[in-house]
């Protein structure tokens, strides 16, 4: 698919086809993922530093201090985004499979999602919480087969998921099918290409959509906002800000602040997968030097979750001077490529 043509109703023939040149890559894409590590860092850290575990009972959450805020602005607020990008990376790997002349696209799906299921299930034993062995079972159960429908039927399914996942089970994990599918159809529809020349125009109005319903939501939730692990107002809240937060920046990638967020965030996430799988270990380090199960303070915390995120965005800057992928983004290519005639 070129500028100005329109997308075709399905995923492109998997029949071999001469190689074709490779779509360039959507910046904007890069920038959301790393939006999205900044965001889920502190959450995280919460759960896998334990924090204040061994402090007594903890309070519950209020604005009044970092709890609330975090609760409030980040708690399953980036979870959504990863998912909704999720599914954009595995139908733009679809697509670009077939471009290159493989003569089973669908194979090298299947094997990425088998291979990212075992460093999941490995990643949660430090991490409980973690989200790459779902995103591998929920990508067999629903990306791969979804790639032989409509893209209207993926649109469609996408968005009842969602809204089922909302008024069913309060979001969470029961998102990730329907942000997959949305993702999906994404970029069966031309949206991803055009995410990749944001203007204010094509952005601008439906950040100002997702900004106003967000902006109804939230109220709703600091009136529950103690109801952080079972209530609708997190969850819808939740989609909202995400929705906000990807379209916000899109329309900042729009004005001169472009090369700021560029050089601030798409280091981060070009190595996406290596940076979210180390932050782990980093975090548990830094909660035991911290001794964050002990502490009733926010301070510490969050003073070592901005030390990481700097040390990660040194890392990755230095390292994509020299190669084109992060550390296990290459290995996850290389598996899934191995013995390819076009890997």
């Amino acid at each position: 698919m070129t500028p100005g043509t329109a997308p075709s109703d399905t995923v492109p023939s998997v029949t071999t086809r001469a190689p074709a040149p490779g779509r360039p890559r959507i910046a904007a894409l890069d920038v959301l993922r790393g939006l999205g590590l900044c965001g889920i860092l502190v959450p995280n850290f919460l759960t896998v530093a334990r924090f204040g575990y061994e402090s007594g009972d903890r309070p519950p959450a209020t604005l009044a201090d970092a709890s609330g805020w975090i609760e409030l602005l980040a708690h399953q607020r980036f979870f959504p985004i990863f998912s909704l990008l999720f599914g954009i990376g595995f139908t733009l790997f679809l697509e670009s499979a077939t471009r290159r002349g493989a003569p089973h696209p669908r194979v090298l799906l299947l094997r990425r999602l088998l291979l990212l299921l075992p460093l999941g299930i490995g990643h949660a034993f430090v991490h409980p919480g973690e989200a790459l062995s779902q995103y591998a079972v929920f990508g067999l159960l629903v990306l791969l087969p979804s790639s032989w429908l409509p893209r209207w039927l993926v649109a469609a399914g996408g968005a009842v998921g969602v809204v089922l996942a909302l008024w069913l089970f309060e979001g969470g994990l029961p998102l990730i099918p329907g942000l997959f599918l949305v993702g999906s159809a994404l970029v069966r529809y031309g949206v991803v290409d055009r995410m990749g020349r944001p203007t204010l125009r094509g952005t601008g109005p439906v950040f100002l959509v997702f900004a106003v319903l967000a902006g109804v939501a939230v109220p709703w939730h600091v009136g529950e906002i103690t109801e952080t692990w079972s209530s609708h107002s997190s969850g819808v809240t939740g989609v909202l800000l995400a929705g906000a937060y990807v379209t916000g920046t899109l329309v900042l990638l729009s004005t001169p602040a472009r090369s700021v967020l560029t050089a601030a965030l798409a280091p981060l996430g070009r190595m996406a997968l290596t940076n979210y799988v180390t932050a782990t270990f980093l975090m548990i380090g830094a909660g035991h030097l911290l001794d964050l199960p002990h502490a009733d303070t926010y301070t510490g915390l969050l003073l070592a979750a901005l030390g990481i995120l700097v040390a990660q965005w040194a890392f990755s800057t230095l390292w994509l001077r020299h190669h084109r992928q992060g550390p296990l983004e290459w290995l996850w290519r290389r598996g899934t490529w191995w013995g390819s005639e076009r890997g």
